[in-house]
């Protein structure tokens, strides 16, 4: 089924669904086991007292519905989303949940047709405050995640019954590949040393230590030799070697498809993390897309961004949202 079919049935599914659903708890069972037995011997006996338990425990069952759905009125959800989701590890993930008026109990959050485990909770809502609940979810698989609602629920009062409203709320979640390691070196540079940034004998970076000199006027502190400097009276600076800056373009080739598509994508990521964290320019080809090469944690972002959205209909413009 393609992306486009699966999202308008999920919208089908999600118009069909009736705005409430109520699930019967271990301790619901067990209290209405209780309550038809109470049943059966006020009828056989005909005492009154019995009559009057019964009543009562009627009542419990019909006041559990009021007060449960009292607690799922006039509230409203919004996606607060996430700083990363990653395929196949538990990812943070927020959502700010509101109340105007009265106050609520016992509530639990979670994504609604959507192929992502976990939830979160809030014990108490009071009215007009804005509450942040949090979750650790997990998503089986990279790329978009069409998102249509968010399923709250409750146990309030006693514990009974679990009743649960959608709120709608459209939305795409990207889940980057998953992290791993990579079993390949990524081949040879495609440019080597950079500027002044490959001359090993240029001083002033992060590699090896060159040697000890004076801390001058205005340096950064942060280079000083505390030891060294204590023995020779004077603040001493550490020299270091500039590490050489390299050029790379990974490629993700055409015709891949299944299983070998995805083990591709999961090693160029690592492969790309790696560099990037080394300090490296890297690039990024693809059968539909080109990258040029760049350094830093933005240039990682889009990577990750291009290798989920491979393979599936990219959006129209750069605002699709992570919810």
């Amino acid at each position: 089924m393609s992306p486009r079919l699966k999202q308008r049935w999920a919208r089908l599914r999600a118009f069909l669904r009736p705005p409430r659903t109520l699930k019967v708890t271990r301790v619901g069972r067990t209290y209405l086991v209780v309550t038809f037995g109470v049943g059966l011997g006020a009828l056989n006996t005909g005492n009154n007292l019995l009559y009057l338990l019964l009543g009562m425990l009627l009542s419990m069952v019909v006041v559990s519905g009021v007060l449960s759905e009292r607690c799922l009125r006039d509230l409203t959800v919004r996606r607060v989303g996430t700083d990363a989701a990653f395929a196949r590890e538990p990812f943070a993930f927020r959502w700010a949940v509101a109340r105007k008026q009265g106050h609520a109990f016992a509530l639990t959050l979670a994504e609604a047709d959507a192929p992502l485990a976990g939830e979160g909770g809030v014990g108490y809502l009071r009215a007009g405050a804005e509450h942040l609940v949090r979750a650790d979810l997990t998503a089986p698989r990279r790329g978009p995640v069409t998102l249509t609602g968010v399923r709250v629920t409750t146990t309030w009062p006693l514990g009974l019954f679990a009743k649960t409203r959608v709120l709608p709320l459209p939305g795409t979640l990207l889940v980057y590949p998953r992290r791993g390691y990579a079993c390949r070196d990524p081949g040879e540079a495609v440019r080597g040393p950079v500027g002044d940034a490959g001359n090993p004998r240029r001083n002033d970076g992060t590699g090896d230590v060159t040697g000890l000199r004076e801390l001058a006027d205005g340096e950064d502190a942060r280079r000083v030799h505390w030891l060294k400097s204590a023995s020779q009276g004077k603040l001493l600076r550490v020299e270091r070697e500039r590490e050489e800056r390299r050029t790379w373009v990974l490629t993700v080739e055409s015709g891949l498809a299944g299983e070998e598509l995805e083990r591709r994508i999961e090693e160029v990521a690592a492969q790309a993390h790696r560099l990037l964290d080394e300090g490296h320019d890297v690039g990024l080809d693809t059968a539909t897309q080109r990258l040029r090469p760049a350094t830093g944690i933005a240039q990682e972002r889009h990577i990750l961004r291009t290798l989920a959205w491979l393979g599936f209909e990219a959006p129209e413009s750069d605002e699709e949202a992570a919810a």
